[in-house]
C-alpha cells in the first residue's frame, strides 16, 4: 500500500516568481462552505478564487463521511439541497442523502466547473496582511499572494481569522460563561461509555505498573467538576470508508509505526465480553459504509488533538499521522492480532478498504475529521439557549437542526475504573443562525466571514458543526460579501433586509415550520447514531 500521498502538510518551496492573484472575493479552503460561499458570490457577480491548503476539495464530506449529518433534511435548502439533489441524479434518483466519497467529489467538481471557480492547491497560509481593521492580502508559504476586497475563511480551523488578529477561542467554555446547562465537563451521560468495569492498569489492580495506553489523565487533581471549562476539545478521527465486495475490497494492511499496544485496552474490554467498536457502520451505495466511532473504545483517538487548533503545520501534520496510524492499526489489529477472539477476527476481516475510493493516498481518506478547532468569539455567539429554543435570533442565515453532539474530550481514571468524558448529546428542534455569529467585530476586521469557525460555544458548536449547516452558512457568507461589495460597506453595516431578501431568492430556509410533523427532536431521541 502506498501512503506516500496520505499527508496532512507537505512543505512548499518558494517560487522564484510568486504569483499574485486580484479578486473581489478571497476564499480560503475549499471545504464545502468554502465551495458554497464562492459558488454564491460568483452568481452574484463578484471574481472569486479558492485557495485550498491541500489538495483535495470537499472537505470531510468528500472524505468518508458518507452518512450526512442531516437532522431535519426540510431545514436544508439553497446550494447544500442541491448537492442532495445533485447526488440524486448521480444515483439515478430524486434525491440522495447517502453516498460514496467519489460521488461527492464528483458533485462538487460539476458544480464548481459550471460556475467556473478557480482553485490554486496546496496554498498554506503564513500571513495576514490588514489596515485599518482591513485585510489587504493574504501570503503563502510558497509565495503566492491573494488581494481581495473581501475574504472568507472556509477553513476547518480558522487559520486566516486568527492571523488577522480576530479573537477567538479554543476548549469548552464554563457553564457560567453563558449561562448555559451542557458545556464545560459533562460527567454522567452514557454515550459511548465503557459498559462494564475495566481496570485501566498494565498490571491489574497494581497502580505502580502504569497505565494502559490511551488513558490520558490518571490524577484526580485533574477531574475537575460538572460545567467547569478548559482547553479539551472533542476527539477527531478518520470516516472510513469500507466494503466487503471481495472484488474491491483491500485487506487492512499494517500501517506504519504500528503498535498493538495501543489496543491493550480495548482488548482487555472485548474480553469483559463487550464488542462494539464497528456497531456505527453506515450503509453507503454500492456496497459500501461510513464506518464512525461508537462505544467505550472506537475510532475517536481520544485526548490526542489539544495542540491541533493553535499548532503549526508540523505539529498538525504529526498529529494528523497518529490518528492515520491509530485508526488503521485499529483495523488491523482487530482483523489480525492473534489475542483477539477469532470471531472477531473473522468478522473484521471480512471488511477492507474500498479498492476504487482514494486512489492517490492508499485508498486511505485525505481528510481528518477536524469536528472542532478554533470558535471566533463575535458580537453574537451562539449557546444552547439557541440549540434548545430558549433564545431565538432575528437575523437569521439559515438553520441547523442535529442534535447537540460532542464527542468524548478525554479518557481517564476514577475510582479504579477507565472513564471516558466528554460525551454530549441533547435532541433539539430545528433553529436560526445568527449573521452576527460568522462575522468578526467592527474593531477587529470589517471585510472577512467565517461561516466554519463560526461565533458559537462549545456545546452549540456540536450541533452546528454538521457538513450541511456548512453548505447553508457558507452560501449566505458568500451572499453577504456580494451584498457588502456591490453597497461599498464593510460586513458589519451589510442590511439583513437585503441579504434575507437575497438568501431567500436562492432557496435558503431560514425559519422552522413548527408545524413539520416529522420533528427532529422525536427522530433524534430515537437515533444512537454520534457524528
Amino acid at each position: 500500500m502506498d501512503f506516500s500521498k496520505l499527508y496532512y502538510y507537505s512543505p512548499t518551496p518558494k517560487a522564484n516568481e510568486p504569483k499574485v492573484f486580484t479578486r473581489d472575493l478571497i476564499v480560503y479552503g475549499a471545504t464545502p462552505a468554502g465551495i458554497t460561499a464562492a459558488i454564491q458570490a460568483k452568481r452574484m457577480g463578484l471574481s472569486v478564487i479558492i485557495a485550498e491548503f491541500g489538495r483535495h476539495i470537499g472537505g470531510i464530506t468528500a472524505s468518508g463521511l458518507g452518512a450526512s449529518d442531516v437532522g431535519a433534511k426540510e431545514a436544508i435548502g439553497g446550494l447544500s439541497r442541491q448537492f442532495f439533489q445533485e447526488l440524486g441524479n448521480y444515483y439515478n434518483k430524486e434525491e440522495q442523502w447517502t453516498f460514496e466519497p467519489k460521488a461527492a467529489s464528483y458533485v462538487f467538481e460539476k458544480m464548481l466547473n459550471e460556475y467556473k471557480i478557480e482553485i490554486v492547491f496546496n496554498q498554506h497560509v503564513v500571513d495576514v496582511k490588514t489596515e485599518n481593521k482591513s485585510i489587504k492580502e493574504l501570503q503563502m508559504e510558497d509565495g503566492t499572494i491573494y488581494r481581495g476586497a473581501f475574504f472568507i475563511d472556509s477553513s476547518y480551523e480558522g487559520d486566516v481569522m486568527a492571523k488577522a488578529g480576530v479573537t477567538y477561542t479554543v476548549g469548552r467554555e464554563s457553564n457560567s460563561t453563558y449561562k448555559e446547562t451542557y458545556n464545560g465537563v459533562q460527567f454522567g451521560h452514557p454515550h459511548h461509555q465503557f459498559e462494564k468495569w475495566i481496570d485501566p492498569y498494565v498490571v491489574e489492580g497494581d497502580p505502580s505498573s502504569g497505565v494502559l495506553p490511551g488513558i490520558t489523565e490518571t490524577s484526580n487533581e485533574t477531574l475537575g467538576y460538572q460545567g467547569q471549562g478548559d482547553k479539551r476539545i472533542q476527539a477527531y478521527n478518520f470516516r472510513i470508508c469500507l466494503t466487503k465486495n471481495k472484488d474491491n475490497r483491500v485487506p487492512f494492511p499494517k500501517p506504519p509505526f504500528y503498535n498493538r499496544d495501543r489496543y491493550a485496552l480495548l482488548l482487555r474490554y472485548i474480553h469483559a465480553g463487550v464488542w462494539d467498536v464497528m456497531n456505527l457502520h453506515t450503509l453507503l451505495p454500492n456496497g459500501k459504509t461510513d464506518l464512525n466511532n461508537y462505544g467505550g473504545f472506537s475510532t475517536d483517538n481520544i485526548g490526542m488533538n489539544y495542540e491541533w487548533a493553535d499548532g503549526d503545520y508540523e505539529t498538525r501534520e504529526r498529529i494528523f499521522q497518529d490518528h492515520f496510524t491509530y485508526n488503521l492499526g485499529l483495523l488491523y489489529f482487530l482483523a489480525n492480532d492473534e489475542h483477539v477472539p477469532n470471531t472477531i477476527r473473522d468478522e473484521v476481516s471480512q471488511w477492507g478498504l474500498a479498492r476504487d475510493e482514494f486512489k492517490e493516498t492508499g485508498h486511505w481518506p485525505h481528510q481528518l475529521y477536524i469536528r472542532e478547532a478554533r470558535r471566533m468569539i463575535a458580537d453574537y455567539v451562539m449557546t444552547d439557549h439557541n440549540c434548545l429554543g430558549d433564545r431565538k435570533v432575528e437575523d437569521s442565515i439559515g438553520l441547523a437542526s442535529y442534535q447537540m453532539d460532542s464527542h468524548h474530550v478525554r479518557r481517564l481514571i476514577i475510582d479504579g475504573r477507565v472513564y471516558n468524558e466528554g460525551d454530549v448529546e441533547i435532541p433539539i428542534s430545528p433553529y436560526p443562525i445568527s449573521y452576527r455569529s460568522i462575522r468578526p467585530k467592527a474593531e477587529e476586521c470589517t471585510n472577512l466571514l467565517v461561516p466554519v469557525c463560526l461565533s458559537s460555544s462549545h456545546i452549540a458548536y456540536g450541533s452546528i458543526r454538521m457538513e450541511p449547516v456548512f453548505m447553508i452558512v457558507g452560501q449566505s457568507a458568500g451572499a453577504a460579501a456580494a451584498l457588502a461589495l456591490r453597497n461599498k460597506t464593510t460586513v458589519q453595516a451589510v442590511s439583513y433586509e437585503q441579504l434575507k431578501e437575497e438568501l431567500l431568492s436562492y432557496g435558503q430556509v431560514l425559519e422552522w415550520d413548527d408545524s413539520i410533523e416529522d420533528d427532529p427532536v422525536l427522530r433524534m431521541k430515537e437515533t444512537f447514531g454520534n457524528k
